[in-house]
């Protein structure tokens, strides 16, 4: 008896041993497959982000941003399809960016675009590729409006989806979050099973929303990527606009008898809503101008160079300033904006009567440089600025302004960029100062006026930036 139990015993033990070493082997083998999908899964996730990465090593297209977004979630979830929809340029509406093929609707579908789709899929994929979103509409809108992940396997949270359940177009399971990074609402990402496609897992879903995370970093990447392309585009084609500008602007006063001339042109950006010009108007006389164009940037200088052309059109074998600004005026005033204006004055040398014409439309006073009585007093003759008014009241306020020079007088033409300029604490440099500063320099002539105004502008100023465009001409009666 002992022999048997002993042999039983023996038996059970040997079965037990092998029992538990298939159970063993085969929970091992287990954990081999699942480490080798966990393997292919993160390889695949490796891969996601390596394109990621490498797209923005080239200027890659928003389009292929996003194409690539779509196909990467889907083949890591081996889902049966995907879609990316991006917020709008105003933030209003979701717009689809990429959808691909297989995906099931994730929008409402009117009925006559099924009814259509059974006949003509094309009907279907072009009513998905236009459809655009509200915040609240459907399941995608309220994602992106509440901003939290969801994954559905049971639609019932998705009744408009619900609808197609069972049908050729239907979803079976869906994953979807909002792509958020910082403030910024960049869209909805979404990866959908159609009929006959496993529920997505829980661990689905928390690869899903890493991949969601990613996303939406390359897409907020994209964007600032883009913006810094469009400055460098922006800032290239201010650069051109700059240079145009100073081949408008002369680079070196002319020569003429009995005065010596120094402009310069200092902006404050790339490009400057300031103009001055030397005018030849006849054999014995030469026209100055100087203007300010209210604003700043581009539009300024565009109004700057309009002026310029019509300025030197009228200009040209007509002795009188005022005469000019009128017709000037006249041209300009219906293509100016209501909120945009040009201050102008305009003078004509003319040596035979050693003296100046002025005529002035709004702008800062010329400051007179007196040789005999060491005096710089301003020249306040009338007129108003170009462009507010038709003419009625421009003409009957415009008028030629004699001012007879002596030997060594000097007349200053400056923007108020000079007076304008600001200090430290908020003070501007101011008539008084450029007074004292023209004064100081006069017995050096025109050029010494320019660069000693300027000087002293940039001293007082200190590390406060220029805020406005500076334009000055010195005149000098030799």
């Amino acid at each position: 008896m002992w022999p048997t139990l002993l042999l039983g015993l023996l038996a059970t033990s040997v079965a037990g041993w092998i029992f538990t070493a298939w159970f063993q082997a085969r929970k091992i083998r287990k954990l081999e497959r699942s480490h080798e999908e966990i393997q292919v899964e993160e390889t695949l996730v490796f891969d996601f982000l390596h394109g990621l990465g490498e797209a923005f090593r080239e200027s890659i297209r928003p389009s292929e941003l996003h194409r690539l977004i779509v196909e990467g979630a889907t083949r890591i979830l081996d889902a049966h399809g995907g879609a990316l929809y991006v917020t709008d340029w105003a933030g209003a509406r979701l717009t689809p960016a990429f959808i691909s093929k297989g995906c099931p609707p994730l929008v409402e579908v009117p009925p006559q675009i099924l009814q259509q789709a059974a006949i003509t899929p094309i009907t279907l994929e072009s009513f998905l590729r236009s459809h655009t979103v509200a915040p609240g509409e459907g399941m995608l809108g309220r994602i992106w409006e509440r901003g939290q992940p969801v994954c559905f396997n049971d639609l019932s949270q998705a009744p408009e989806l619900a609808k197609l359940r069972g049908s050729a177009f239907g979803a079976e399971s869906v994953m979807a979050a909002a792509l958020r990074y910082g403030q910024q609402d960049l869209g909805v990402l979404a990866v959908a099973n159609g009929p006959n496609g496993a529920p997505f897992s829980q661990g689905d879903f928390v690869v899903f929303k890493s991949i969601a995370e990613q996303s939406a970093f390359a897409l907020y990447n994209a964007i600032i990527y883009s913006m810094a392309n469009e400055k460098k585009r922006l800032d290239h084609d201010l650069e051109i606009a700059r240079d145009i500008q100073r081949i408008l602007l002369p680079a070196e006063a002319p020569a003429i008898n009995g005065f010596q001339i120094s402009g310069i042109n200092v902006p404050a950006g790339q490009v400057s809503g300031d103009y001055f010009d030397y005018i030849r108007v006849d054999d014995e006389r030469l026209g100055v101008a100087i203007a300010d164009v209210s604003g700043k940037g581009v539009p300024a200088s565009l109004i700057m160079a309009i002026c310029r052309s019509v300025l030197r059109t009228e200009a040209a074998r007509n002795p009188s300033p005022a005469d000019v600004l009128r017709k000037v005026n006249r041209q300009l005033y219906p293509d100016i904006k209501e909120d945009m204006f040009i201050s102008m004055a305009y003078l004509i040398l003319d040596h035979e009567h050693n003296g100046v014409t002025l005529a002035r439309a709004g702008h800062d006073a010329p400051l007179l440089y007196k040789r005999q009585a060491q005096t710089v007093t301003p020249v306040k003759s009338p007129g108003m600025v170009v462009g507010i008014d038709s003419g009625n009241v421009f003409d009957r306020l415009t008028s030629d302004f004699a001012l007879p020079l002596e030997r060594d007088d000097c007349l200053v033409l400056y923007t108020d960029g000079v007076t304008e300029a600001l200090n430290g604490e908020g003070e501007e440099f101011g008539v008084d100062r450029m007074a004292q500063s023209v004064r100081a320099s006069a017995t050096g002539g025109a050029p010494a006026i320019v660069k000693r105004v300027i000087e002293d502008v940039r001293n007082f100023a200190g590390s406060h930036p220029q805020n406005d465009d500076i334009t000055l001409i010195a005149i000098r009666k030799t």
